[in-house]
């Protein structure tokens, strides 16, 4: 097995790191009300004649079980295929989601905090899940250059940075984004191409990691058929009512198209004049359609929207693929092991147009008064005449700051411009924070100390 590490700091660093967690999540973490039993239908339920909030409760439940098998298992197959990582790609992805589901916890919970505490409930851990996604998404561009250590020093800094953007593009410009095509794909992508950057521009050229391996090939596509087919829960888990149904539709029809285009484009000689199909092609571009529709997935796009979409991406994966990557690659010395630009960062940006392009044509006419819901920036400020018929029609409705449309698709690419800059930045920031190893030495002084342990034996995933 490749993945090898010594029992020395790798060990005493996540043991410490784990001790310091359990102490933040007594300090600051606690139950929501409908966590111990106090709260009662929601007025919103009401209106939608819907779910109780206990049922509503159950359904994010069974969303959540989809979406973390999607994380461990789907992302953890998808890196079988590679030479000197297969064998092991399970067990930091493991690794990864075990460290970022608690950090995310507390990093997205310190910006909704009320009364200096974090309260959790199953749409949290969907979120902290999320954030997972994130750390996989880096992952993928930064496979043979990090310790164990290292990795965990990324994944802090990662959701960290993360969460601030998320709260900053969700709370402060107010952007849809069920699927979290922008904020997760884009995000994770570009900030795992910076610090893979950094970090191989100052190292020595040693073997490629991308060397595959002939017999894992076939649970990297079943790792694919996995994500392929648990993609329009993901894209859904965090929507609500009809804008749910919507999602689930729309993801599904781009995946169908998204593969289709794939299959025919590589099959053909038009990629390959040996007509001969890279696995590659299928891990990565028959999943493109899923990411590219994300954003406005629970979006008025109707179906042949979402095979417009879903084409599209497939397309432009497997030609970015093709042609894009090895000019990256020989420009800024990037190597992109598991394809994470033309399938998370490429079908990213097509997912942030699209939402912009959805959102600047919304209209009360397609969605009736479930546009309030969909876009609550575009509810009508309070104290004014609309809002009051609004609220004639739909009872507590939260006031809003009364946008356009055309407002409302502005500030859907001034998200994708602040998250690019927090991935950019913040990638190359990381990446040089790696190459200084000031945080990594901090960390394990702090859990020698604590175990009072002198030992410091190198360590590496392979």
């Amino acid at each position: 097995m490749h993945f090898t590490m010594e029992n020395g700091s790798f060990a005493l660093c996540a043991i410490f790191l784990e001790l310091a967690l359990c102490w933040a999540f007594a300090m600051f973490v606690d139950y929501t009300g409908e966590s111990i039993g106090i709260v009662v239908e929601s007025d919103l339920d009401r209106v939608r004649g819907t779910h109780t909030r206990d049922h509503l409760s159950s359904i994010y439940y069974y969303m959540f079980q989809d979406v973390h098998l999607t994380m461990v298992i789907g992302f953890g197959f998808l890196g079988t295929f590679l030479k000197r990582y297969g064998y092991s790609s399970a067990v930091p992805n493991l690794l990864i989601a075990a460290v970022t589901l608690q950090w995310a916890t507390l990093c997205q919970g310190f910006f909704q905090m009320q009364r200096g505490k974090i309260h959790v409930s199953i749409t949290n851990l969907l979120h902290a899940d999320f954030a997972t996604l994130t750390t996989f998404i880096s992952f993928g561009a930064v496979l043979e250059l990090t310790t164990p250590i290292q990795l965990i020093v990324m994944v802090i800094c990662e959701v960290f940075i993360f969460a601030a953007n998320e709260y900053i593009s969700l709370d402060i410009l107010k952007i849809s984004d069920v699927g979290v095509s922008m904020l997760v794909h884009v995000f994770g992508a570009y900030f795992g191409l910076m610090v893979s950057c950094v970090l191989r521009n100052n190292r020595p050229e040693k073997e490629s990691v991308c060397i595959t391996l002939p017999t894992p090939d076939l649970f990297s596509v079943m790792g694919t058929i996995f994500l392929w087919l648990f993609w329009p829960t993901l894209n859904a888990s965090l929507a609500q009512g009809d804008a749910q149904h919507r999602a689930v539709i729309n993801t599904y029809y781009s995946l169908a198209a998204s593969s289709v285009v794939t299959l025919a484009i590589g099959l053909s000689s038009f990629v390959d004049k040996k007509q001969q199909f890279f696995t590659v092609h299928i891990q990565n571009s028959t999943l493109a359609g899923g990411v590219a529709i994300g954003t406005a997935a629970d979006m008025m796009i109707h179906p042949f929207g979402a095979i417009i979409v879903g084409s599209i991406a497939g397309l432009v994966s497997i030609l970015g693929m093709v042609y894009l990557t090895p000019g990256i690659n020989r420009k800024f010395g990037i190597r992109d092991p598991c394809g994470i630009h033309n399938l998370h960062g490429l079908s990213g940006l097509i997912a942030a147009f699209v939402g912009a392009i959805a959102a600047a044509l919304a209209t009360e006419k397609n969605y009736n008064y479930s546009l309030y819901r969909q876009f609550p920036a575009r509810t009508p400020m309070g104290k004014t005449l609309d809002y009051w018929d609004l609220q004639y029609h739909v009872e507590n409705v939260q006031p809003g700051v009364g946008r356009s449309a055309l407002c409302q698709g502005a500030y859907q690419i001034a998200a994708l411009g602040t998250t690019l800059a927090f991935a950019v930045v913040g990638g190359l920031v990381t990446g040089n924070m790696q190459m200084d190893s000031t945080l990594e030495d901090v960390m394990y002084l702090s859990s020698t100390l604590f175990f009072c342990n002198r030992t410091h034996p190198p360590v590496t995933f392979f």
